[in-house]
């Protein structure tokens, strides 16, 4: 009898929602005595609303009869204390993710009940408020589609006046919280892939376009934090600088592919106002100092390198045909330009038939990025203005007079083409890959991707058939749908290309392993273009540079740890075989920044050459001078994990486990005799060691590939 007087409450009852929703309005103010009654309050509500739009019916539509949405806004109004905000926010954030309901979504976001609660004027300095009120922005989104975002937006006529969830969202845009800065992005895609044009019309136009030339400005001013990182000149190549410099870069790379992101919704103003802003503020600055060879940095310019890296970068995560092609025309806007001037003069260059297409395509992609609202025009970059610069300077510069010159010499002093030939490594490489990067792209139109060389069909042709002359294949393809091969820069320049990269990997002394490994990788690349056609000059380096490789392993046989060669060849020639294949597109062009930063030895390289030296010298067995009968002996173990094993031991010298041993012999004889006999077995096991990497060390290699090269 007792018991049935202390029933226990079903908190999911209708009952008690009932209760708990009058508790809730017979509250008048929040203060600091009863915040931590009305956050309870709050969260029992979610909970059965939640229960409720799974499990009961009932209790939604007692949701709706009483309008619980509406005392959501009124404890927000009648609150002193910012205290409830934060929960209200975060509880309202559950409730909506977790609603299934097609009914429940519509009813919660009609009524200007989530637009309320949006526009409420909240003090976001303390405290976590914003990530919960950008938490609560982001939930809302997740529930929009065409038949909901009509109810989140204000309409006069057939435009949009007013979107709180989306103009609130975007002054978070900048936010310094990284989780922030994703939630917003997370956000307006979720908009953007709505379907809606009216909405569309509103995001592509001022005040909200705004956000787009925002994103770009932030992320011009990465790159400027970037360039300052690389040239830096407080800290040369080190750990943490390198470190800082993949952290800036990553920051960058995220962007991009928001931007990347943006443009796959496929909606062609989004496409239009993000190439718009992209190719003005972004683009167009990075490379116009490039095209004009200024030297000096000014204060708003970017490196030339860093610059490269960039483009690059652009070109791999962001692509897209009016993006690819408009930096083609920019960046052969010199080439073609001069090719008129030469078809005017009555000279044939090969190209200059096509060359006024190309420039009527940079035209059309200026009338394509830059058409739109009056407003927008106001702010476009004049691209005609820019390339007219461009002319000025050409006339200006002597390299481009009338006179009779050489054509190749003439065009390595145009442009980026310039750089290919430049004295700093990590220009010239930079360069090569932005245009190897460009030409390869599927994207690019069968004209300039013709004028550069090297289109991703004819890399293909060389490929399948590299061992023939490209003079059979540039024959074949005569009737092919390019206009024209005669004019192919990357083709004409080819000889001189390769033998600069041959003159690297023959430099003495020789460069550092990164700048070898990076010019392997272009040489293999422009071998299968070039159709393994070499000339005698370069054998002659290609024989230079294998020698200096001979005498390196060679030295490396001479060392300690000459029997775990064959082992690490054959473990790392598969991961370096695949590095060497890699495609441009999928290459990373940080290596730009790398060789840049790293150009000069680090300090200690010299003095941690000699202390290798020492290791090696400590680790051969040697007599002792003052004891005749000691034979000194270090045992190295075979296996090469005993290393990392024998690390995380106690550093107390032990014979068993560091391999020093000191034997004694009766006399200077016998000690004599055991030396000798051990340095016999380490030149036996060397000559084994020799014997596996024959095929490596044959002299005759070279010699072998120049005979067939003439055959």
């Amino acid at each position: 009898m007792w018991r049935s007087l202390w029933r226990s409450i079903d908190r999911f009852s209708l009952q008690h929602f009932k209760y708990v929703i009058t508790e809730l309005q017979q509250i008048r103010v929040v203060n600091k005595q009863n915040s931590e009654a009305v956050i309870d309050l709050l969260q029992t509500i979610v909970e059965i609303v939640t229960y409720g739009d799974r499990q009961d019916p009932l209790i939604f539509e007692c949701f709706m009869e009483y309008q619980v949405l509406a005392e959501f806004v009124r404890v927000l109004r009648i609150s002193t204390s910012a205290k409830i905000e934060a929960p209200l926010l975060q509880y309202l954030s559950i409730m909506i993710q977790n609603l299934d309901s097609e009914h429940a979504i519509y009813y919660c976001l009609s009524n200007d009940y989530i637009n309320n609660i949006i526009a409420h004027q909240y003090n976001f300095d303390a405290g976590d408020l914003a990530l919960y009120y950008v938490s609560f922005l982001r939930a809302v989104s997740s529930k929009i589609n065409r038949d909901t975002l009509c109810l989140l937006v204000k309409v006069h006529g057939d435009v949009v006046v007013s979107f709180p969830l989306y103009s609130e969202a975007l002054k978070f845009a900048q936010h310094g919280e990284k989780m922030i800065q994703t939630a917003i992005r997370a956000l307006t895609l979720n908009i953007y892939n709505v379907s809606d044009d009216m909405v569309y019309q509103f995001v592509t136009t001022p005040p909200a376009s705004k956000y787009f030339s925002d994103l770009v400005s932030s992320l011009w001013e990465q790159c400027l934090h970037l360039d300052a990182l690389v040239h830096s000149t407080e800290e040369k190549c080190t750990l943490q600088k390198n470190k800082d410099i993949f952290l800036e870069t990553d920051k960058i790379i995220d962007d991009l592919y928001y931007f990347k992101d943006i443009l796959s919704v496929g909606e062609s103003r989004l496409h239009r106002v993000v190439t718009q802003n992209l190719l003005s503020f972004l683009i167009f600055p990075l490379l116009l100092p490039l095209l004009q060879l200024g030297e000096n940095k000014g204060s708003h310019n970017i490196s030339a390198v860093t610059s490269l890296y960039i483009v690059s970068r652009l070109l791999q995560v962001v692509g897209g045909k009016h993006l690819i092609n408009a930096v083609a025309g920019l960046l052969l806007y010199h080439y073609i330009t001069l090719s008129e001037r030469d078809a005017t003069n009555g000279d044939r260059t090969g190209i200059s038939a096509n060359a006024s297409a190309l420039l009527r395509s940079l035209n059309d992609i200026n009338i394509k990025v830059c058409s739109g609202s009056e407003a927008e025009g106001a702010e476009d970059i004049n691209i005609n203005s820019l390339l007219e610069h461009l002319d000025e300077h050409i006339s200006s510069n002597s390299h481009f007079d009338g006179s009779p010159k050489d054509d190749n010499m003439c065009i390595e002093r145009i442009g980026i083409f310039a750089y290919l030939f430049s004295d700093n490594d990590s220009l010239s490489l930079a360069s090569l890959f932005l245009l190897v990067t460009l030409a390869e792209n599927k994207d690019l139109e069968h004209f300039p991707a013709s004028v550069i060389g090297i289109s991703q069909s004819q890399d293909l042709m060389f490929f399948n058939c590299y061992l023939r002359p490209p003079v059979y294949l540039l024959q074949k393809n005569h009737d092919s749908a390019f206009p024209t091969v005669d004019g192919s820069i990357l083709v004409r320049l080819m000889p001189q290309i390769i033998k600069a990269l041959l003159k690297v990997l023959a430099s003495q002394p020789p460069v550092s392993p990164p700048r070898q490994w990076h010019t392997g990788w272009f040489l293999r690349k422009l071998l299968q273009c070039q159709g393994n056609m070499l000339t005698d000059e370069h054998i002659h380096l290609f024989n230079t540079s294998y020698e200096q490789s001979h005498e390196c392993l060679q030295k490396e046989l001479d060392g300690c740890w000459f029997d775990h060669i064959p082992d690490t060849i054959r473990h790392e020639w598969g991961s370096c075989k695949k590095a060497l294949e890699e495609q441009s597109q999928a290459k990373d062009p940080l290596f730009a920044l790398e060789l840049a930063i790293c150009q000069q030895p680090m300090d200690g390289s010299v003095s941690s050459y000699f202390a290798w030296q020492r290791m090696v010298d400590a680790v051969k067995p040697k007599i002792d001078e003052d004891h005749p009968t000691w034979l000194h002996l270090r045992i190295r173990e075979f296996d090469s994990k005993f290393i990392t094993a024998s690390a995380k031991q106690s550093t107390v010298s032990n014979p068993a486990t560091d391999g020093r041993w000191t034997l004694g012999f009766p006399s200077a004889k016998a000690c004599e005799t055991a030396h000798l006999l051990i340095l016999e077995e380490v030149c036996k096991q060397r000559s084994f060691v020799e014997s596996i990497l024959a095929p490596l060390l044959q002299d005759d290699y070279l010699g072998n590939m120049s005979d067939s090269q003439g055959d």
